[in-house]
């Protein structure tokens, strides 16, 4: 590495079009940018063919001197910086967010902005921030993880972005074809700081992301402020209570919907006699085996965020 330079790695998602050829003023100028911060820059496409284990351990080789510990920039939607995350969590090296997704929750409760040339400034000449990061068994979540209708809420959304294109719009009407079509419960058996709950749901969430609990409505979101687990419960699965559900959720009085309940804590486990549970995290979904134990991991993640200036 040249001396003096700071490395800045960037990550990016083939299928966020970070460097795609109607874009590539827009990239060159960002390379200028960051050359002329002092950085040196290299850059890692996130495919289906590479190793991202080995590739993530070439991109921590680059940030390894105490004095020039540079920036990894992780450049896509959620699920991209959940997986870069995962890799920075409990080190020194700062991860950097291009906010590229659909939602971005992540970048904007954090006040990055998202406009990519000034989101490229804030991982220049940004400070670094502590954050929390949510856990399930060895997973990691930064706005949230959910089982039963949710995850399959996700694959009907994706359909949908698939032919119609990537909206925010289609989080809801993927919600009600996935509720006109599948109402079942799932039978679990939920700990909640110590204390066990049998449980009939079809749909239980956890948040960990302030900001996107605040647009829910939901009173927990304080609760995943101050670094604990917000858990939400839906009770009943017939079809009419949870249209009436989405409803609410569209309103923004899902806290005030019956039959829907929330809950914050330290630390919580579900038990299902299932061999695997599909679990939606951070929009992606993975098949994990239960128990699943739930906790988090206090300012375990450095993030590149805006410099505040306090008023004289």
């Amino acid at each position: 590495m040249t001396q003096n330079l700071r490395p800045l790695s960037i990550i990016y998602n083939q299928k966020s079009g970070f460097h795609a050829a109607q874009q590539e003023d827009q990239y060159e100028a960002l390379m200028a940018f960051w050359s002329q911060k002092g950085f040196e820059i290299q850059v890692f496409e996130l495919n289906p063919h590479i190793n991202f284990d080995e590739m993530m351990n070439n991109v921590l080789s680059r940030h390894q001197q105490e004095h020039a510990r540079g920036v990894v920039v992780a450049a896509g939607g959620d699920g991209t910086l959940n997986a870069v995350a995962k890799k920075l969590m409990h080190t020194n090296i700062p991860v950097g967010i291009m906010p590229l997704g659909t939602f971005n929750y992540v970048a904007r409760a954090l006040d990055i902005p998202i406009d990519v040339a000034l989101a490229a400034e804030v991982i220049a000449v940004g400070q670094p921030r502590e954050v929390h990061v949510a856990t399930i068994n060895d997973q990691i979540y930064l706005n949230n993880a959910s089982l039963g209708l949710y995850p399959l809420f996700i694959k009907k959304r994706e359909l949908y972005n698939q032919y119609l294109g990537r909206f925010p719009l289609h989080a809801y009407t993927s919600a009600l074809d996935v509720l006109l079509r599948e109402h079942k419960s799932l039978k679990l058996a939920l700990t909640v700081d110590g204390k066990k709950y049998p449980l009939a749901t079809p749909l239980i969430f956890f948040g960990n992301n302030q900001l996107q609990l605040e647009d829910m409505k939901l009173r927990v979101a304080e609760c995943a402020a101050k670094g604990k687990l917000a858990g939400i419960v839906v009770a009943k699965s017939d079809r009419i209570s949870l249209l009436k559900m989405l409803w609410k959720l569209v309103q923004g009085e899902i806290d005030q919907a019956s039959d829907v309940y929330s809950f914050c804590a330290e630390q919580i486990q579900v038990d299902c006699k299932k061999a695997k549970l599909t679990v939606a995290v951070d929009g992606e979904l993975v098949d994990m085996q239960p128990p699943l134990t739930f906790s988090v991991k206090k300012s375990a993640l450095k993030v590149m965020v805006p410099n505040v200036v306090t008023p004289i």
